[in-house]
């Protein structure tokens, strides 16, 4: 089925989860924020929430920073 990650179209297998597509693209879910059609997600769900086909994925990356 396909996705959209990022803006770009992505193959993946039925019954993917989020975990699991983060685990694919090699990205630490304790470093993202994951918005799922427009729904940030809980990172608890991430190993439950199943992906469809259609689904918009946006991964979102911290970036530390501080006061100087």
């Amino acid at each position: 089925m396909i996705i959209h990650v990022n803006g770009e179209s992505r193959g993946i297998g039925d019954g993917q989860t989020v975990a699991a597509l983060l685990h694919e693209l090699e990205i630490r879910a304790d470093r993202v924020a994951v918005e799922l059609n427009l729904e940030i997600l809980d990172r608890k769900d991430f190993d439950t929430r199943g992906l469809r086909e259609g689904d918009r994925v946006e991964i979102l990356s911290f970036i530390g920073g501080g006061a100087r």
